[in-house]
Parts: structure tokens; sequence; C-alpha cells
């Protein structure tokens, strides 16, 4: 395999694999759980993405006894928990870095005041910059 390119697998290739028939597959894509790309041919191919639903939407039907209805509202609800989770974590890296700068800011008047600033002051927003930067890991 070239390096860059995904692996795709055919219909056929992933029932034997899981166990499964290949209508199986089908039924999963027509209600929408799966969407794996098609060839020119219109051949399906199945990427290691759509092969981790399937195993999801198999654990769910097979292990937990969820119907295909459930299995729908499980996967709609993962995926948006998973764009409010990037969604928090943008906003987390923003507001820490604007703190960042605004504590350089302030780092910055302390060292052109004209009033004498105590070391302690100054070495306290230090700290409160390193901390901050040892806690979001940037």
């Amino acid at each position: 395999m070239k390096e860059g390119k995904k692996p795709y697998y055919m219909i056929s290739a992933v029932a034997k694999l899981y166990n499964i028939h290949p209508q199986t597959l089908r039924l999963y894509e027509r209600e929408g759980l799966l969407k794996p790309s098609r060839t020119e041919g219109n051949t399906r191919l199945y990427s290691d993405e759509d092969l981790k639903k399937l195993e999801l939407i198999l654990n769910l039907t097979r292990e937990l006894g969820v119907n295909l209805a459930g299995v729908e509202v499980i996967l709609n609800m993962r995926e948006k928990l998973e764009k409010l989770q990037r969604e928090y974590d943008e906003l987390v890296k923003f507001v820490c870095e604007t703190l960042r700068v605004e504590l350089r800011s302030v780092e910055d008047l302390y060292k052109n005041a004209l009033v004498k600033v105590p070391r302690a002051t100054i070495a306290r927003f230090k700290e409160m910059r390193e901390n901050g930067d040892k806690e979001t890991g940037t």
C-alpha cells in the first residue's frame, strides 16, 4: 500500500470479516447508518472509519439489543457530542491564549512602570503564565 493512501474494503470482505450478510451492510446503508464511498463502477468501498462505525453498530445490536432506530439516535447523539467537544476545545484554547496575551501585557506594564513594582508581583505573573502553559499543554 502506498504511503498516504487509506485502505478500503469491498462489501464481501467486510461481510466475511464481521460474519454478517452483505444484505445487512446494504440495509445499514439504506437506513443511513453507514455511508461507504463508491467507485466509478458503483462498488461500495468501506474505510477504516466505516469499519469502526460498523463495529459500534454491531456491538449495540448484538450485545446490547438496540434496534436500528435506537442505533440511529445513538450515532446522531455521539456525532453531536463530538462536535460540541471540538467546539469546547477550541473555546478553551482561545480563552487560554487570550489570557496569556493579557498577562504578558500586564507584565510589560509593570516592567515599564514609573513606580517600582516588587519582584514578587512580577514573579507571580510569570508563575501564572507558566502554569497556564502547562495546564493547557500548549
